[in-house]
């Protein structure tokens, strides 16, 4: 089955539709091609927002360049932050944005959906890893049996994004709980979480920076960015790393208690896999523009984010398929 999206104009407005048809070569299975009409990519203009997560900087920015060869009257504009800071710029803000590719799904689930957005696609899955440099402090020497002890030495420095506005700094604090749990260390976590908290930033991206100049030793990051960027990183225990969907029971023992949505209100987030999501929302100037960037990411899209380190998950199940345009539905499921 060959799965195409044909671009056309109804009324002076874009449209985005889906045609299904039946491959000629048996084994041709091309779901999430996008095929359009070579005449209507170059007569497509608009000007597209992105908002999304740090750790997809670079993936983010291949898939556009893809993106903008097919179609290079579109104009793209990408805005990085922590996924909640992101979500916070379209919910208190009012910021508009086309699509927003946030780090936890839970970010687009609970906070921006149903105000705000009104559903949402996961589509790939990460890792915990504490990443290091050539020159960082008993760097020959540490390994994931030993690396609790050599985080706490006085000598050393670590950093970690601020579990407030970035999803990867919520997982560094379920990582090094999950740790304290895993290693058997009763006081490992609490005095982790108390040192070197002048070095928590915005978002996990900021520290790199930090690490490479030698400010601080190591980096709670996810294993796709330390990959992007070449540098060393220890792989920690699936116990440990939010990485196995098949130990949510076990991740979902730790928690961390978060500024909630509205100002004075506060939440708790349990441990679970790692999964990444993507919507349009509510508030997009371009939603059939969207759509079709949404529908690009999705399908060739995800052989950049599979080359950049994470996992793809495309399709997964969304809760609110329903509420999906009939366009992305081939990129979710319905039921678990």
């Amino acid at each position: 089955m060959v799965i195409r999206h044909l671009i056309h104009k109804q009324g002076g407005r874009i449209v985005l539709s889906l045609f299904l048809g039946v491959a000629l070569s048996s084994g041709c299975h091309q779901a999430g091609q996008i095929s359009e009409n070579h005449g209507s990519r170059e007569a497509l203009t608009g000007k597209l927002t992105i908002f999304h997560a740090g750790s997809l900087a670079l993936p983010i920015r291949a898939i556009c360049d893809s993106f903008n060869r097919m179609y290079p009257g579109i104009r793209i504009l990408t805005e990085a932050a922590g996924s909640k800071a992101c979500a916070r710029k379209i919910m208190d803000l009012h910021r508009e944005c086309d699509v927003f590719a946030s780090a936890d799904y839970q970010v687009i689930e609970q906070w921006l959906i149903p105000e705000h957005a009104t559903w949402c696609i996961r589509f790939a899955g990460n890792e915990m890893a504490l990443v290091y440099a050539p020159h960082s402090r008993y760097a020959d020497k540490i390994n994931k049996d030993n690396w609790m002890h050599y985080l706490l030495k006085p000598d050393v420095a670590y950093g970690r994004s601020d579990p407030d506005s970035d999803p990867c700094g919520v997982r560094a604090v379920l990582t090094v709980k999950l740790a304290g749990k895993y290693y058997k260390l009763t006081e490992f976590s609490s005095l982790l979480l108390e040192k070197d908290r002048h070095h928590i930033r915005p978002k996990e991206t900021d520290l790199i920076a930090l690490l490479e100049s030698g400010a601080i030793d190591y980096i709670f990051l996810y294993r796709s960015v330390a990959e992007q960027h070449g540098l060393p990183f220890l792989e920690l225990p699936d116990s440990v790393n939010l990485s196995d969907p098949g130990l949510s029971d076990w991740y979902g023992t730790v928690s961390v208690t978060l500024r909630g949505k509205h100002p004075g209100e506060q939440m708790t987030e349990k441990g679970e896999a790692m999964v990444y999501g993507i919507t349009i929302p509510a508030n997009a100037p371009e939603p059939a523009l969207a759509e079709l960037f949404t529908a690009f990411f999705l399908s060739e899209g995800m052989q950049v984010i599979e080359k950049m380190g994470q996992t793809p998950l495309v399709p997964s199940f969304s809760p609110q398929w329903d509420q999906l345009p009939q366009a992305l539905r081939i990129y979710a499921l319905q039921s678990r």
